[in-house]
């Protein structure tokens, strides 16, 4: 098709454009709006007369890209990259055979039969999990955070795939690696020598994974991970499934460690269950103590347990950010890689109805992530990244409810995305 038949794509595919300028955007759904970039952040964003504006909503909006670094947003909503804060991008085998899900579904049963066949399976695999990648790229992930194991069978190779998988990218995706200990810290001697390789190659996080039913030693587990992180200055992120109140107890082991270790900021809790489990005046003192000590949390929209009280911990300010989990692997079937879907389940799940709570869940998904993926601000505002992803869309709640296609994903100030071919 050329592109006097369809004015909304240049004549030959522009590849991974670098752009100055995109023209005639609605940022969070506000005002038609020009955004600058230089040097592959913003500069600034300015407003532009109504006149010259494209009505929100028009029919066949696409987004045309010229290679003069000029993007023509034609009125299409505009929102920061997304910013995916928990997922395992070496588990997966993206755009192998469908490999038939089986095993014992317990959280031991799933990590022995991964044990079992990922090998025959070619996991970990640099092509799997640049699949995957380019996947979170397409549907406008532009920053990550991603478990990567390391274990005696896998050492650091888990790393070396995923690093190698991130630079056949060239930047699109911007990912920090924590060293996921999937097999416990303490069962197996060798694994806190192996997390301490990890944190001297580089990784920006040291794992844990439920201290209290996996190494049935919840503060030793602690100590090992808290004690790696401190010697060589990365954060920590511990996997908590357990749930009620020996989750909440677990909870207050990493508050008691995050203080101590004067690492507010830097501690997560993935998943959580027992912040939404608890009875409500315990909820409240356990959500006020992570508020206090800086520990932020990551959820995936689980279906199963009560979902967190994402009111509650907002209020407290702990920073609740959204992830994928795993994609197509040993744990799970499901999965696409599309965080904004991950952005809509949250918001049924925590039945956010009005136009502000659906915004919230929008942010939880983007801007309010910054922190969790090393970065002092992430939105569109002058002086951040020039990560910006538009959608055909009216509005923030209308994104969030129906997760619009991407028609066009910038990252670092380049056109890494176009109607949903991925350009990189």
């Amino acid at each position: 098709m050329s592109a006097e038949e369809n004015p909304g794509v240049a004549e030959e595919n522009p590849g991974a454009t670098d752009v100055t300028l995109i023209r005639n955007v609605r940022p969070w759904g506000g005002e038609p709006s020009d955004i600058h970039i230089a040097d592959g952040r913003i500069t600034r964003i300015t407003r532009i007369e109504p006149s010259t504006a494209t009505p929100p909503h028009e029919p066949a909006s696409e987004p045309a890209v010229s290679g003069t670094g000029e993007v023509d947003g034609r009125g299409l909503l505009a929102l920061p990259g997304l910013v995916n804060v928990h997922a395992h991008v070496d588990k997966t085998w993206w755009g192998g055979p469908w490999v038939s899900y089986q095993g014992d579904p317990s959280t031991p049963g799933r990590i022995a039969y991964e044990r079992e066949h990922r090998d025959a399976l070619g996991i970990p695999g640099v092509e799997f999990t640049a699949a995957s990648l380019r996947e979170f790229v397409r549907h406008g992930t532009t920053a990550l955070r991603t478990h990567v194991d390391v274990d005696l069978g896998l050492g650091l190779r888990g790393i070396e795939v995923v690093r190698e998988a991130l630079d056949g990218l060239g930047g699109a995706i911007e990912a920090q690696i924590v060293a996921f200990p999937q097999d416990g810290v303490l069962r197996r001697p060798g694994v806190v020598e192996l997390l301490e390789k990890a944190a001297k190659a580089g990784a920006h996080y040291i794992g844990g994974l439920d201290p209290a039913t996996i190494d049935r030693d919840p503060a030793g587990q602690l100590d090992a991970v808290f004690a790696v992180a401190e010697r060589h200055g990365v954060g920590v992120d511990v996997h908590l499934h357990d749930g009620g109140e020996l989750g909440a107890f677990q909870i207050e082991l990493i508050v008691e460690r995050t203080l101590r270790a004067g690492l507010q900021g830097k501690v997560t809790v993935a998943h959580g269950f027992a912040v939404g489990q608890v009875p409500p005046g315990r909820q409240q003192e356990l959500v006020a103590a992570m508020g206090e000590a800086g520990v932020t949390m990551s959820t995936v929209a689980p279906l199963e347990p009560p979902p967190l009280p994402i009111a509650a911990l907002k209020e407290a300010g702990v920073v609740v950010g959204l992830g994928t989990d795993g994609v197509r692997d040993l744990w799970t079937p499901y999965g696409t890689g599309d965080l904004l879907a991950v952005a809509t389940t949250m918001a049924r799940l925590s039945r956010r109805r009005d136009d502000g709570g659906l915004e919230a869940v929008a942010r939880m998904a983007t801007s309010d992530a910054a922190g969790l993926v090393g970065r002092d601000v992430h939105d569109l505002v002058a002086g951040a990244r020039a990560d910006v992803v538009l959608v055909d869309a009216e509005n923030i709640p209308d994104t969030v409810t129906r997760a619009p296609e991407r028609a066009l994903v910038v990252s670092g100030g380049r056109v890494v995305a176009h109607q949903g071919e991925v350009l990189v």
